[in-house]
């Protein structure tokens, strides 16, 4: 069992949910509420790194995080260093592949919530901010901690995004999926196996608290 790299991944996958939290609340719940033109062209968009090939977005990102783009070269001007092939890079990258997985869901809590208790919170004279965190919060938490769990489990699993913008730095951006790549690759399937049975009780885990926050958000509709 490759414990620096387990270790790796589910710090990873805690400062992409720290970092993505806020973007779904305040996205989500435009998407739910705003009616706007080009709303349909923002969703696909968001859904994009669904479709899309991970290797596809990573060379992506790995163009527009790279020395020579205007993100990489800003950031080594600021911190001396690339930012490619560090963990600085897979958490952005991390980030951006994970926008659907944290927004969709909770759009989806905050379209659970019956506008009649918006109006009445606003006739009320409560302020938007103040609505989002009294009324609209308490309503859409199962959309939201369901999009959070998602996000950290999709983070654990993830290969090409991180083979592409971190490689396989021990330490740095060697991922427990990478592990198991290399441990794969030097026939060692024992421990292949054992870090492999790991991501596959998280994504069980993932899946049933997916599926009970899920059914909530149908009874609250």
């Amino acid at each position: 069992m490759d414990w620096q790299a387990l270790f790796l991944s589910l710090r990873l996958a805690g400062w992409t949910v720290v970092l993505l939290l806020p973007v779904a609340i305040l996205g989500g719940r435009a998407l739910a509420q705003a009616r706007f033109r080009g709303r349909g062209l923002v969703e696909a968009v968001l859904t994009l790194p669904l479709i899309l090939p991970p290797t596809v977005l990573g060379f992506y990102l790995l163009v527009a995080l790279g020395r020579e783009s205007p993100v990489g070269a800003l950031w080594n001007d600021l911190f001396g260093h690339q930012l490619v092939f560090t963990f600085q890079g897979l958490v952005v990258a991390s980030v951006l592949f994970n926008l659907p997985f944290a927004i969709q869901p909770a759009q989806r809590g905050f379209e659970s919530i019956p506008p009649v208790l918006i109006e009445a919170a606003a006739t009320c004279g409560m302020s938007p901010w103040r609505r989002l965190w009294r009324v609209e919060m308490p309503l859409a938490w199962p959309g939201l901690l369901t999009g959070m769990v998602m996000t950290f489990a999709h983070t654990l699993g993830e290969f090409g995004i991180v083979l592409m913008v971190g490689g396989a730095i021990p330490g740095e951006t060697k991922t427990i999926a990478i592990a198991i790549y290399d441990r794969v690759q030097a026939f060692d399937m024992r421990s292949a196996g054992v870090m492999s049975a790991v991501l596959v009780l998280f994504s069980l885990a993932t899946i049933a608290l997916t599926y009970r926050l899920s059914a909530r958000i149908g009874g609250a509709r």
